[in-house]
């Protein structure tokens, strides 16, 4: 096929890098001579052009700038800036047929003969879909600061966000130490730990909770953090810094949108409760303050790392790679330290099984390195 004209999208929550993946994806397409078309806000930009909003001139990428009112111009800046340029906010459900069809329509009408889909798992699992309806040929990037994607190694924004975090918790250990504080801080990652376990590692945590390890916080488990911090005082260590992953559900198993505050909660009260029955190692803990942050969105901004950057760059000019050979309906990846490619139906396959049960689709190993290396260094995980 001589390509000619091609879009992309990026799709579901930001994250640092994606300005990086439509950078390179613009580059490597212009010395082919191709047009690259880039669709504003995720698939309603297929809606928007189907009902008129936007003719597929206006939609037009260049090296130089974008030609979409509002937009920034000097594209060669993209790969240092979080966010995306075009957008990624999803309003309506393909499920509901008069969106769906508006989007295959909005399709239609840009005439591309590839599409390049930038998203994590739920965005990949609803443009497979309008794909397979509408005969579209596809590339998919994985991007999430959740790492998340089944097969790859790594998806582009999570090694940013692992720092963002680790930052985080060092600025919150030296205010821990001043005051004799225990700081829990709740870290994204929605069902899977990769954020939290990385960054907690690497930022001197003393607890990590994760779903995959701890599912609920059980009274089993909130007495093991009773007595890390129990430990830790012993030790000569007055403070503590706690990370938990906002997938860990309540005492309920249920999810709870302040988990953090939910912890300190029932920490205090366990330990009251401990004192009380005679315990008194445990009585310490009971007039330590206890504070709760939450992270939030910070954690999907902040300037890409230059791995991210790499990773994005060298993941567009793989997706242009393959849609010059013909080679379509593939996820770029990242394996053992080298680019890769596999069919994305299979992806696909494990991405809606695990949705339907409620569970991740590429979850941290409980008997991986990762795992052991916070083993190793006393940090108490929560397993019982």
């Amino acid at each position: 096929m001589d390509i000619k004209r091609i879009g992309i999208l990026t799709s579901g929550g930001d994250c640092p890098g994606l300005n990086a993946i439509i950078r390179s994806v613009v580059k490597a397409s212009a010395l082919k001579g191709w047009e690259v078309y880039g669709i504003p806000y995720g698939t309603d930009g297929f809606v928007e052009v189907a009902h008129g909003k936007y003719q597929a001139e206006d939609l037009l990428l260049t090296k130089h700038g974008y030609a979409l009112p509002g937009m920034l111009k000097g594209l060669d800046v993209l790969q240092f800036l979080s966010g995306s340029v075009l957008g990624s906010l999803s309003k309506g459900h393909p499920e509901q047929p008069d969106i769906a069809a508006a989007i295959l329509k909005g399709y239609a009408m840009l005439d591309i003969e590839a599409l390049i889909v930038v998203g994590g798992d739920g965005s990949l699992d609803i443009i497979y879909d309008l794909a397979t309806k509408g005969n579209w040929h596809i590339i998919a990037i994985p991007k999430t600061i959740d790492n998340d994607v089944p097969f790859t190694d790594l998806a582009v924004g999570f090694s940013t966000a692992v720092d963002i975090v680790t930052q985080a918790l060092y600025d919150l250990t030296f205010t821990a130490a001043s005051h004799e504080r225990i700081i829990i801080v709740q870290v994204m990652g929605r069902d899977a730990g990769h954020l939290t376990l990385h960054a907690g590692i690497a930022g001197g945590a003393d607890i990590i909770l994760i779903p995959e390890i701890t599912p609920c916080l059980t009274p089993e488990v909130i007495r093991g953090c009773c007595d890390q911090l129990v430990n830790l005082r012993q030790s000569g260590r007055h403070f503590a810094l706690i990370v938990i992953s906002e997938g860990v559900h309540d005492q309920n198993e249920q999810k709870n949108k302040y988990i953090a505050d939910y912890l300190a909660e029932k920490i205090s009260q366990t330990s009251q409760h401990l004192c009380e029955i005679k315990d008194p190692s445990f009585c310490d803990l009971i007039d330590l303050d206890i504070r709760a942050t939450t992270l939030g969105h910070l954690q999907r901004s902040g300037t890409p790392l230059s791995f991210d950057r790499l990773l994005a760059t060298v993941f567009g000019i793989k997706a242009v790679e393959l849609i010059e050979q013909g080679i379509y309906d593939q996820v770029v990846i990242w394996r053992n330290g080298q680019v890769e490619h596999t069919d994305l139906q299979p992806i696909i396959g494990i991405i809606k099984k695990c949705h339907q049960e409620n569970r991740c689709a590429f979850p941290v190993d409980k008997d991986g390195f990762m795992v052991k290396t916070a083993k190793s260094l006393g940090i108490y995980l929560g397993e019982v």
